[in-house]
């Protein structure tokens, strides 16, 4: 869903929210290891991949602006190898976790135990999504950041503040990619090459949505990874779960080609 919003309003592809989101979750599991209050932690996951994702977008990107979606994709990927290198540098490569206190707390789901901390991703997911999409429709920077992604050379004539449109628009990539990396450091494992990677099968799910339509990304989403958790049950399948994401998201751009086409043809 960051790498959408971003896209809609810059037209970057941003494949650096993973590294961001690791650096971020680092951090926090340092700042726990010193002692810290873990609030102040978890806020500094989120502030970390913040920094990480406005220091591209305010400094590097605005001068990528020109080049072609492809080339401004590639200088993402470039930028989270960066950061992953430096957060190898600074953590040796230990097997180590990270736990949040609603990992304890839990409740029954049709007989099954499901810990609240999966029920705040889940609840944030759907809140992001719902918020984002009225941001966009209902608010003046919203509508400049369609307006943006429409047209920039028009955008900036008719006086909309690109850099600051676009700012905006890479905070709010930066927050979610740092809310992400908390999360996957407690729900999968706090391995930085891991949760930066882990970008890849979010490409799937946003190609679903066709990088425009954030409710297409949600049902995506959850799609793919409940038909991976289903994978995994099965000792003939579980192998094909890492290319289950692109299967599907495949197979969802067929489909939607093709009701085009009949749509096009007066068949619909």
């Amino acid at each position: 869903m960051g790498m959408v919003v971003l896209y809609r309003a810059t037209g970057v592809l941003n494949l650096s929210a993973g590294a961001a989101g690791a650096a971020g979750a680092m951090s926090a599991w340092q700042l726990q290891q010193w002692g810290a209050w873990p609030p102040v932690a978890w806020l500094a996951c989120i502030l970390v991949a913040l920094g990480f994702t406005l220091g591209y977008g305010r400094f590097i990107a605005p001068k990528l602006a020109w080049r072609d979606t492809v080339v401004k994709a590639v200088a993402t990927l470039g930028f989270a190898l960066i950061i992953l290198g430096l957060v190898s540098f600074l953590w040796v490569d230990d097997p180590r976790s990270l736990t949040l206190p609603t990992d304890k707390m839990g409740v029954k789901v049709l007989g099954l135990r499901v810990t609240v901390t999966r029920l705040i991703v889940l609840g944030a997911a759907i809140g992001i999504v719902i918020g984002i999409h009225l941001f966009l429709s209902r608010t003046r920077v919203g509508l400049q950041m369609r307006s943006l992604a429409n047209d920039r050379d028009l955008s900036a004539l008719i006086g909309i503040p690109i850099l600051k449109v676009e700012t905006i628009a890479w905070g709010l990539a930066g927050v979610i990619a740092g809310f992400t990396g908390l999360m996957f450091a407690d729900l999968i494992r706090l391995e930085p090459t891991v949760i930066t990677f882990m970008v890849i099968p979010s490409i799937a799910a946003a190609i679903c949505g066709r990088l425009e339509s954030l409710f297409a990304v949600l049902i995506g989403g959850l799609t793919m990874g409940v038909i991976e958790s289903m994978l995994t049950l099965s000792p003939t399948l579980k192998g094909a779960r890492p290319i289950a994401p692109f299967v599907i998201a495949a197979a969802v751009l067929l489909w939607q080609q093709r009701g085009a086409r009949l749509t096009y043809r007066g068949r619909d």
